[in-house]
């Protein structure tokens, strides 16, 4: 009866021990596979106003010029999946409501799968006579990583994500209101329409 007790208590021990080891490896494989955020800087500008970026062009373009406008700020990919699609909703989007305030500011990168693979040169051609795309597209950037533009790591420090604020994919969206503020973070697989109700809101909003 002993004995019995006993190997029932080690086939016990043995069980919990093996779903430990199963939690755990769940555990790092997630972690694994969220991109790690190294990123996040402590001199975070104090409002997405205090950054500028450059265009396709290689202008600079500071992001105050931007104030009072409802912003929909997407990172970009010519050779996706969700391409086609992306960039004909959010044509419609601008089409629909630029003159109420609207800006949607497209920003290439290369960081997934190798999608974004061109030049500006390329990419400008790309976007404006495949996709007849009119909004303002700049220049290419990483949105990951060490060398991860200002942008971004000021838009995943105000809208984290699921499993990690890293950017998960192209086609990543943040809404901004009127005032500057990152009010809404989108998965790339969320349509550009799905999200027009948001717009509508804050565009309706008192700046």
């Amino acid at each position: 009866m002993i004995a019995a007790a006993t190997r029932g208590g080690l086939g016990v021990s043995r069980i919990l021990l093996s779903l430990a080891v199963l939690a755990l490896a769940i555990a790092l494989v997630f972690r694994s596979l969220a991109p790690t955020v190294p990123d996040m800087a402590d001199d975070l500008p104090a409002s997405i106003y205090d950054i500028a970026v450059k265009d396709i062009r290689s202008n600079d373009v500071k992001l105050s010029e931007y104030a009072g406008k409802v912003l929909l700020i997407v990172n970009v990919a010519s050779q996706c999946g969700l391409t086609n699609s992306n960039y004909k909703e959010l044509n419609v989007l601008y089409d629909k409501y630029r003159q109420k305030g609207l800006e949607i500011l497209a920003f290439p990168c290369n960081q997934f799968a190798s999608q974004e693979p061109g030049s500006n040169e390329d990419i400008h051609e790309t976007v404006c006579t495949r996709f007849k795309a009119e909004f303002p597209i700049f220049d290419k950037i990483n949105v990951n990583g060490k060398d991860a533009a200002p942008l971004f790591k000021y838009l995943k420090s105000q809208k984290g994500g699921f499993l990690g604020d890293g950017i998960k994919w192209n086609f990543t969206k943040f809404l901004v209101d009127k005032d500057g503020k990152v009010v809404g973070r989108y998965a790339p697989t969320t349509s550009p329409l799905k999200i027009e109700n948001d717009i509508q809101k804050l565009l309706d909003a008192a700046a």
